[in-house]
């Protein structure tokens, strides 16, 4: 099987469960926003998530992805080291995540109140067993990665996200409010972990011969290059979630909710951007290892346009009907997420080229370089909505969301051009081309969008863009029909 094909049908995998697990969390985010919470309890909710996510970095740390690049990289020299590293990693991990969800189960009180929120306790109590059994789920799905067989890592995320659609909805229906939803979110998680484990063990562990002695020194160095990794993980979850942590905390839950709604909707959009980048990125570590850096950048550059062609008329559209949208889907009661989502599609297109390039970085084996890029403008991020939520209200915490993840962008592109010399002056050209064709399907949707009074119309109108786009972009020569039916076929 060719590179090319190898990279789609890893692609229709990941795409189809991406697919099922954003479906799930859009369902999800419909029924309790629109029937079973209000907007205090939706923003209640997703508040402890995010503090949860942050407490979670501390039993996550970088292993996964660590694990993950030496497996894509001694899967090719000595595939006997690969019991080794991942009974090293299980065992580290163990023991962090013991360290972490005893200390969340004796201060969880006091973080609430450190927060200024001390009816969050029993959201953070729960976080122990969230913290737990989401630290495995999703370092199955990366050492799934490692192995380059991102089928069952998009198993893995598929089973997690329709379960806790299920579970979720049920306990909420019960009675059990936003609490309920969190312990759906718990259950949910915890089916993917088991699956993915046992597909870990029985799939990949035991089909390996171990050597017969770990090799001198590769313990260490997994530990080393999760170093790095942490730093790009801890600032990555960081700048994703303090934002929604701070608006709790300057203004109040249902301002969480409208920021929360906003992102949520970003997040789906983005789901083909992440799958590509899932994708694609392992090939980067195989291709270092061999010398072969032009096909590196052929890939790269390929996806990077595809994907632009994709975002930017997508992001654009979005913000032009990103009133009716909101208002007819989720109620008027959700009207104050308009002006935040319409900021927040600036941050689709950052976003989309971020989640091609993030990934292929710690492949390459510039996790370090990274690292400072993502701590940096992480900082600045935290810094940025200190001041702009007092003065912008939520708003505020989009645009710093905006101003500090371009400038992240910006030095990835830089650092993947050092690696593999990207053709600068013909994406200029492409990405060009591009904008023309978005400035076409604009004024269109534009002229529309003031006639738009129900749902239909709504999907009419982004029906008429989409048509518009496909046509512009076929004539123009940037998608070749033929490439299209060959990979979806």
């Amino acid at each position: 099987m060719s590179t090319q094909d190898h990279i789609v049908r890893g692609f229709k995998a990941t795409l189809v469960a991406r697919a099922i697990y954003m479906v799930s969390s859009a369902l999800l985010m419909f029924v309790l926003a629109r029937f079973l919470l209000d907007p205090d309890g939706y923003g209640a909710l997703y508040w402890a998530i995010g503090i949860l996510a942050i407490v979670q970095l501390f039993a996550d740390v970088g292993l996964g992805k660590s694990v993950a690049r030496y497996i894509s990289e001694y899967s090719e020299k000595d595939p006997g080291q690969i019991p080794h590293l991942l009974r090293s990693t299980i065992a580290y991990k163990l023991v962090i995540i013991a360290i972490v969800a005893y200390a969340l189960l004796l201060f969880h009180e006091q973080i609430a109140v450190m927060l200024g929120e001390p009816s969050a306790a029993p959201f953070l109590a729960a976080g122990v067993l969230y913290i737990v059994v989401n630290s495995f789920n999703s370092f199955t799905q990366v050492a799934f990665q490692g192995f380059n067989h991102l089928q069952y890592s998009a198993a893995t995320q598929a089973i997690g996200g329709a379960m806790r659609l299920i579970f979720a909805v049920i306990f909420v229906m019960a009675g059990f409010g936003a609490l309920g939803a969190l312990f759906g979110y718990i259950v949910g998680y915890a089916i993917a972990a088991a699956f993915g484990l046992g597909i870990l063990y029985f799939k990949f562990y035991r089909t390996y011969d171990p050597a017969e002695e770990y090799e001198q020194g590769l313990s260490r160095r997994l530990l080393e290059y999760s170093v790095p990794l942490t730093a790009t993980r801890s600032a990555n979850v960081v700048d994703k979630q303090i934002d929604t942590v701070l608006v709790g905390v300057f203004l109040t839950p249902t301002a969480v909710a409208f920021y929360t709604l906003a992102k949520q909707i970003t997040d789906f959009v983005l789901a083909p951007a992440e799958s590509l980048g899932f994708t694609i990125s392992p090939n980067f570590g195989e291709y270092k290892a061999n010398g072969n850096l032009a096909e590196a950048r052929q890939i790269y550059e390929t996806s990077l346009l595809n994907t632009m062609l994709l975002y930017i008329p997508a992001a654009v559209g979005l913000a032009i009907v990103a009133g009716p949208f909101i208002t007819m889907i989720f109620g008027a009661d959700y009207a104050g997420a308009i002006v935040v989502l319409q900021v927040l599609t600036a941050f689709v297109v950052l976003q989309a080229i971020t989640n091609l390039t993030s990934d292929s970085l710690d492949y390459l084996g510039r996790a370090r370089s990274r690292a400072i890029a993502k701590g940096v403008t992480a900082a600045a991020n935290l810094v940025l909505n200190i001041i702009l939520i007092p003065t912008m209200g939520v708003v505020g915490a989009a645009v710093a969301t905006v101003a500090t993840h371009s400038v992240y962008v910006a030095v990835n592109v830089y650092i993947v051009h050092s690696e593999l010399s990207l053709r600068l002056g013909y994406l200029a050209r492409s990405m060009g081309l591009i904008c023309a064709i978005t400035g076409v399907m604009a004024v269109t949707v534009l002229l529309v969008t003031p006639m738009v009074s129900n749902i239909l119309m709504l999907f009419g109108a982004v029906a008429l863009g989409a048509a518009i786009w496909a046509v512009l972009a076929v004539l123009s020569g940037l998608v070749d029909p033929n490439e299209v039916r060959s990979v979806m076929s």
